[in-house]
């Protein structure tokens, strides 16, 4: 059975938050580019599930 998209969306929020914290070339402001590819793959499912319930609301 395939994720949930919330349930991708998460692991992708721990998986950033999880470089965050270690990577000492990451900064509130500027990602090193695996970290940049981590947020930005998080920030797409995050838009996606946030799209996803405003629809469902409608």
């Amino acid at each position: 059975m395939p994720e949930d998209l919330y349930d991708r969306y998460q692991k992708a929020a721990a998986a950033h938050r999880q470089h965050h914290a270690a990577c000492t070339a990451c900064t509130g402001s500027c990602r090193c580019p695996a970290g940049q590819r981590l947020y930005e793959s998080f920030s797409r499912l995050q838009d996606g599930y946030l799209n996803r319930q405003r629809q469902q609301r409608h």
